[in-house]
């Protein structure tokens, strides 16, 4: 039966590919016994992580144009890092968190298990133009919000996968519109599968703060914008996709809030 330490070594594991293999083998084996597991997760303030890519502030992550395959493979090694560390942040969250129900468990396991697949399609789109995961440098933001919400799954479900990974939900069409006009099908295909299944997991986030905040007595609609307001400057600025927010169980009430808030935002 599975253990907290399965996990912490998956978590912990540096090499890509092997990562990958143990995401989905944890997410094929038997997790109900996470649910019965005690005692607290130990702080992992670094993940098991390659030595490339260089992690550097956003600012001095270089854009590029896609009318290039070097601009394209950019892209796409941007995203590859946000699967890879998706894959940490699914592993963490099972592991971290003790005294949830079974399917707590499950949902991360199953979450993690499909950043590896992202990842793997990522990294091999990757091989076509002449590089691989590594090549271009990163940052480290998914993963210092991660830090920053250890303390309390609460936070963490609202602030990890209902804002960073709602982001993707944002911004990966715009994306697509772009590989689109300059005639890369094979990229469409990845970023539209990965924005198919990222939805789900957005979900997972949705569901367990709500779990998690109402035996405390608190309004999750409420409280996910103090949160917002807390940690991360009242968040992202829009355009939203309200449509995609509501797959993943925004509520309505959320979904105005955001809306009024990037209206105010713009009237600035």
């Amino acid at each position: 039966m599975m253990q907290p330490a399965d996990i912490h070594a998956a978590l912990m594991t540096c090499d890509p590919g092997e990562k990958c293999r143990a995401a989905r083998a944890l997410h094929a084996a038997d997790s109900s016994g996470m649910a019965e597991s005690s005692g607290e997760g130990v702080a992992v303030p670094v993940p098991g992580r390659p030595e490339r890519p260089a992690l550097v502030h956003p600012s001095r992550v270089a854009r590029r144009g896609l009318g290039s395959e070097t601009g394209r493979a950019a892209l796409i090694h941007a995203i590859a890092h946000i699967e890879f560390n998706a894959i940490n942040l699914g592993l963490d969250a099972a592991y971290r968190y003790r005294g949830m129900p079974a399917a707590y468990y499950a949902d991360w396991l199953s979450m993690a298990a499909d950043e590896s697949r992202h990842f793997d399609m990522l990294n091999a789109r990757l091989a076509d133009f002449g590089f691989t995961y590594g090549d271009f440098d990163a940052h480290d933001g998914l993963w210092e919000m991660a830090v920053k919400t250890a303390h309390d799954p609460m936070v963490r479900m609202a602030l990890v996968p209902r804002v960073l990974e709602a982001r993707g939900l944002d911004v990966t069409p715009g994306m697509i519109e772009k590989l689109k006009q300059v005639g890369d099908q094979e990229s469409v295909a990845i970023f539209e599968q990965i924005l198919e299944e990222e939805v789900p997991h957005v979900e997972i986030g949705t569901r367990w703060f709500r779990y998690l905040a109402e035996p405390r007595g608190l309004d999750p609609d409420t409280m996910f914008f103090q949160l917002l307001d807390e940690y991360m400057n009242g968040g992202p600025p829009g355009p939203y996709n309200l449509d995609a927010r509501r797959e993943a169980r925004f509520s309505e009430p959320e979904i105005d809030e955001l809306t009024e808030r990037d209206a105010s935002r713009s009237r600035r």
